[in-house]
């Protein structure tokens, strides 16, 4: 994986930053914050590589907040 910024007018790309947004709502609506997220590639230029996505990168977050995540999601399965 390349550290380089993703071309944001990539199909792939726009579709990693829907779903980063997607899920940063739903953090958020959850009371959860994570430190940092982003988006990342696989590929080393602006030229998307066919059967590669865009990574939705979460960062690292805190135990609490990691614990609050495991609280969310178990609660969503018991449901």
């Amino acid at each position: 994986m390349t550290p380089t910024p993703p071309a944001p007018h990539t199909a792939k790309v726009q579709e990693a930053l829907a779903a980063r947004d997607a899920l940063a709502t739903a953090l958020s609506r959850a009371g959860i914050q994570l430190p940092a997220m982003d988006i990342r590639t696989p590929w080393a230029d602006d030229r998307e590589a066919e059967g590669q996505y865009a990574l939705v990168h979460l960062g690292v977050c805190s135990a609490p907040v990691a614990l609050m995540l495991a609280d969310v999601i178990t609660k969503g399965i018991a449901g």
